[in-house]
């Protein structure tokens, strides 16, 4: 499988800049895993340019190492033999090749940050007194969310304001992972599993079934994803322990900070914290009813990549029987029971990407504006769909399940319906329920595997 799946967008967005006249700054940046340098690669392809990875050592090894790159592209051999003495000479020599169009592309710039902390205030000027008036295509790129956003980003860093375009890398929608495995139910489940993160779906094996899958490629004690969660968080996070458990608790179904706070043993003020850190390194997402505003107090939080839920599901809590080899014991007694109920928790999220994918392309009764869930005093309805003027809502029941009776959950629905307050007196409502086969369909829109996958050819026609 391509790393590359489905990032033709920001390919788009990388050349329409480099077919420009003027100097570039573009800040790349995104989760471990997420495709980044794949994405650089992919423009280097048909663009002049060289791609520069950073590593965490020694300032003069990191000079060392790029000279020895830049001077075997430019077939430079007496800067491969003496190299850099310091950045400046490093952006001497960047600017006496910018005359043409050139991409220099440095990945994981936190890493020469993290040795040179002034290293973003020599760049700025550079940039400002003779980069910006070359045509250089500039890419820093980088893992580390915080320091990204910090150092390239935020008004006290000496880059503020220098940069022409950013990218925040995010993972394959649900909708790409389908087009690359061509079959909705093997799709779904995939996708419960391994989510949108590339480097996660590369080590999956399409031709075999997922509990195959998960038994050798996620719980077994050798394989690349069975540590892989671990060394993410290691890596991010100083504190590991508090993170554990509070990502352990939502993985549990523990969605509210009073919840967390029961399961856990934390109080409100550090779980507040934490859950503030995660949301910042892209690890958690807080998810409001689609008719409430961003102030609202019902927030609820949820894990954002769905190996790291699955993770903290069945491989965490029996990592002592795993390491000891017991993967097939434990898929079997602990996995399979309980796989359908676990797909059904992300197949509502696949649904709101796939709606979202036809809505693009005027296939549902209505153009929507919003997509969300909504819950109140214990009620819940999967997703619901909003548009102003007119006001048109949809609510929408998902069942990862087979022989649904819809008719019993279209009658379920209109009774939740008439709780959601919003624009009462003047909507026209609309109701569906989506499932993997039904038994009897309803007096509403029904949707099963085979419709959605109609739905998508349409969309893919349109």
């Amino acid at each position: 499988m391509s790393a590359f799946l489905g990032r033709e967008r920001e390919l788009t967005h990388l050349h329409e800049r480099y077919r420009s006249e003027s100097a570039e700054f573009i800040v790349l940046y995104g989760r471990r895993r997420i495709g980044k340098s794949e994405l650089i690669d992919q423009f280097l392809h048909t663009t002049a340019g060289i791609h520069l990875i950073a590593r965490e050592e020694s300032k003069n090894l990191q000079l060392r190492k790029f000279s020895r790159d830049l001077g075997a592209y430019f077939q430079d051999p007496f800067l491969q033999k003496n190299g850099f003495s310091d950045w400046d000479s490093f952006f001497e020599y960047l600017i006496q090749h910018a005359g043409s169009r050139i991409v220099i592309a440095i990945d994981e710039f936190p890493y020469l940050i993290k040795e040179d902390p002034s290293l973003p205030s020599m760049l700025q000027e550079y940039w400002d007194t003779r980069l910006k008036n070359t045509r250089i295509f500039l890419i820093l790129s980088g893992s580390s969310i915080s320091m990204m956003e910090s150092a390239t980003m935020e008004y006290g860093s000496p880059l503020f304001g220098r940069r022409t375009g950013q990218i925040l890398l995010q993972p394959l929608r649900f909708v790409h992972v389908l087009d690359y495995l061509g079959e909705m139910k093997k799709a779904v489940e995939f996708y419960a599993v391994f989510g949108g993160t590339p480097a996660y779906l590369m080590a999956a094996d399409p031709d075999r079934d997922i509990q195959e899958n998960i038994e050798e490629k996620v719980m077994r004690e050798d394989s690349f994803l069975f540590r892989d969660v671990e060394f993410v968080l290691r890596t991010e996070l100083v504190e590991p322990r508090y993170y554990f458990s509070i990502l352990f608790s939502l993985a549990q179904g523990n969605h509210s900070i009073g919840l967390v706070c029961n399961d856990t043993g934390l109080s409100k003020s550090i779980v507040n914290k934490y859950l503030s850190i995660l949301i910042d390194l892209k690890l958690v997402y807080r998810r409001i009813p689609v008719t409430e505003g961003y102030k609202s107090r019902k927030g609820l939080y949820f894990l954002s990549d769905n190996l790291f839920d699955f993770w903290f599901s069945f491989v965490n809590p029996h990592l002592d029987a795993l390491e000891r080899g017991n993967a097939r014991l434990i898929a079997d007694h602990y996995v399979r029971p309980h796989f359908a109920r676990y797909v059904g928790k992300h197949f509502e999220d696949m649904v709101m990407d796939l709606f979202d994918h036809f809505n693009r392309r005027a296939l549902l009764p209505f153009v929507f504006t919003r997509i969300g869930s909504w819950w109140h005093r214990g009620e819940e309805i999967d997703i619901v769909c909003l548009a102003e003027d007119p006001h048109h809502i949809l609510f929408c029941e998902c069942k990862w399940q087979d022989d649904v009776d819809a008719a019993e959950i279209f009658s379920e629905l209109q009774r939740k319906a008439s709780l959601v307050s919003w624009h009462n007196d003047r909507r026209s409502e609309h109701f569906c329920v989506v499932a993997r086969s039904f038994s009897r369909r309803g007096d509403c829109a029904c949707f099963d595997l085979e419709d959605l996958a109609a739905l998508v050819r349409r969309a893919a026609q349109g």
